[in-house]
């Protein structure tokens, strides 16, 4: 019988064992936090030109960001725009940026410091190239603004390379056939608006608030840019392919385009990061950006076109494993 009873209490120990592991278990689930810690730390987002929608869209990401990423400090500095931008981030002087598509790509062709270090996040809305005058001007197309003074953006801008782009592809030599001005939206309206400028060039999402502001105040209209430009620009090598055909809905500067659709160009723009970036940090703020779309855009109406199912799709750039998991995670 001894036997038989030691086997029997040893059954007994074991199951009380198992039963206590099981507890322990399920009290060291119930306490612990799940998955990896949160991240934390700061970091710098390079945004635009004040009154520019790359800064507007910076002030309500970082909102966003507070809310989702609580114990992560964000610090925005302006920027003349996207070249600038992308040699912030490539430097390290900047953690993340916005820079339109062409930007990339023309960074990356120059092979400027850091230009392999850059990864994307994701694609978000596309910028519209729009050339305002006064309603007046004689000015129809893009070749009339040979020996006119021209606001092409500021040097570090992206409307600085696609203002030249559009310049030479209308048979025009920037620094020679046109006196280009190199200021920003900041200044480009109110300096039309004094009869400063002739007209200016602007690239920027659907409708920029400092053209809409401008055309509510005085008379201006767009100057269109037809399929026969946008394919010259184009045929120009493989920085330019970035661009396409596009057109400027009737209600987007109502006044400014008396009811009619303006055609153009449009390019796409990409959240940009390095390839350091932690990659928790980088999915959080991939998140936020996709998570914020609806908030954002109901006061930066370009934030609305943001859409999960091409935002992955960050061309030039190799995207971010980051942001390569958090895709994955949503991911039907």
């Amino acid at each position: 019988m001894l036997p038989s009873l030691t086997r029997a209490v040893r059954r007994r120990v074991l199951a009380l064992a198992a039963a206590l592991l099981a507890v322990g278990g399920a009290l060291l689930w119930w306490l612990a936090p799940f998955g990896p810690p949160a991240p934390s730390g700061s970091v710098t987002f390079s945004t635009g030109v004040p009154s520019g929608v790359y800064q507007q869209y910076g002030e309500l990401l970082k909102q966003a960001m507070a809310e989702d990423l609580p114990d992560v400090s964000i610090t925005l500095k302006d920027s003349e725009g996207s070249q600038q931008n992308l040699a912030r981030v490539a430097s390290g002087e900047a953690d993340f940026t916005v820079a339109t598509a062409d930007a990339v790509a023309q960074y990356i062709r120059d092979r400027r410091p850091g230009f392999e270090r850059l990864r994307g996040c994701a694609r978000l809305y596309d910028d519209y190239v729009q050339l305002v005058v006064r309603k007046g001007s004689s000015i129809q197309r893009v070749s009339d603004l040979r020996g006119l003074r021209v606001g092409v953006g500021q040097d570090g801008s992206g409307v600085r390379l696609i203002a030249d782009r559009v310049l030479a592809a209308a048979g025009l030599t920037p620094d020679r056939d046109v006196e280009a001005v190199p200021v920003g939206i900041d200044t480009m309206p109110a300096m039309l608006e004094r009869g400063g400028l002739d007209a200016f060039f602007w690239s920027g999402g659907l409708p920029t608030e400092a053209v809409l502001s401008l055309s509510r105040r005085y008379e201006v209209r767009l100057v269109p840019m037809d399929a026969p430009l946008v394919k010259a620009l184009r045929d120009v090598g493989e920085s330019t392919r970035h661009y396409r055909s596009a057109r400027i809905p009737a209600d987007a500067y109502a006044k400014a385009q008396d009811g009619q659709p303006v055609e153009t160009l449009a390019v796409a723009n990409l959240m940009v990061t390095t390839a350091e970036a932690d990659p928790d940090l980088v999915e959080g703020f991939t998140r936020a950006v996709i998570d914020s779309r609806d908030s954002i855009g109901s006061q930066v109406h370009p934030a609305q076109l943001v859409d999960l199912r091409t935002a992955v799709y960050t061309e030039p750039l190799v995207l971010h494993e980051g942001a390569r998991r958090y895709y994955r995670s949503v991911k039907p």
